[in-house]
């Protein structure tokens, strides 16, 4: 076997995929973010501006939870930082279909992310089983 097949190395497919997802929320991020920066006609800031910091914030914090889950050694520790993966990716999700109602041509490519993050759930069902 591929030492990729495991679970517990730094490049299983979750870990991966956890990347893959970080890399695609900050270029939508940025994307948005130019959109959203401008003031409204009333001189106020759009607030959807602060969602898309989020889904960043929340992606980039996907990869080192699945590290740490993997790399624990009893059960219960393991358990806790795969709760707080799951959390995480549904915070994420939650994030890209509020952003979905933005006025920006960014909001385009949430429906890819959004497909990536069920990908993403299956993935991790699958890695919380092997734990």
């Amino acid at each position: 076997m591929s030492p990729q097949s495991y679970g517990n190395t730094p490049h299983s497919a979750i870990y991966k995929k956890a990347l893959e997802i970080f890399s695609l929320a900050r270029n939508i991020s940025s994307y948005l973010s130019q959109d959203l920066s401008q003031l409204q006609r009333n001189g106020t800031e759009d607030p959807n501006i602060y969602f898309t910091g989020d889904i960043v914030q929340q992606s980039i914090s996907l990869a080192p939870q699945i590290l740490k889950a993997e790399n624990q050694s009893f059960s219960e520790e393991k358990y806790k930082y795969a709760a707080t993966v799951m959390r995480l990716s549904n915070l994420l999700y939650k994030n890209c279909e509020r952003l979905e109602n933005v006025h920006s041509n960014g909001k385009d490519f949430l429906p890819l992310l959004r497909k990536e993050l069920k990908k993403f759930r299956k993935l991790q069902h699958n890695w919380r089983l092997t734990l």
